[in-house]
């Protein structure tokens, strides 16, 4: 499964950090590639960083159309799923998105045009209360892809977080750079 993600809109200053942690729960969680518009260009840097540390190819790319990345996608036959408390419940739609090739998902900052209602493919309510749309994505990815996430390998890694009990580990890996 090809999982890429695409956020719609930025609140000035209030979404930066959010933002940031919208494409770090895509990269952690499986996503290979996240679509932003309306971005502060220090979250790549950050994300770039995250990859050179903890390893990966996670990507991002700056647009300037949402619509164009989402119909191009739709061409390629991925499957829309927009994030929306108004939508489907999870429960019911998310065995059906996790047997699907590809996906982009679209995570929206603000209010959405109604037009993304209308190109996807599912609209997906997690939850029946206002929540974030980090812990949104979180819940999703993690339902579709039933916990495997979590059992992959990030190439190239510096860093890798062991889990313990008590305390924390990380194992680095010695690099001569």
């Amino acid at each position: 499964m090809v999982i890429e993600v695409v956020r719609i809109g930025q609140r000035v200053v209030r979404d930066d950090r959010v933002t940031t942690h919208v494409a770090l729960v895509s990269r952690a969680f499986g996503a290979k590639k996240i679509f932003m518009t309306e971005v502060n260009p220090e979250i790549k840097d950050t994300l770039g960083k995250i990859n050179k540390t903890w390893g990966g190819d996670f990507e991002v790319e700056f647009v300037e159309k949402w619509k164009t990345v989402i119909k191009t996608k739709k061409d390629e036959n991925y499957k829309i799923v927009h994030l929306s408390m108004y939508g489907e419940k999870i429960s019911d739609v998310q065995e059906k998105i996790g047997n699907e090739e590809n996906l982009l998902i679209v995570v929206g900052a603000e209010k959405v045009p109604r037009e993304i209602y209308e190109l996807a493919d599912y609209n997906v309510g997690v939850g029946s209360q206002p929540h974030s749309e980090i812990s949104a994505l979180a819940i999703l990815l993690d339902r579709i892809q039933k916990g495997e996430q979590f059992e992959k390998v990030f190439p190239n890694a510096k860093r890798k977080i062991i889990p313990t009990k008590t305390g924390k580990n990380v194992q680095v890996k010695e690099t001569r750079d």
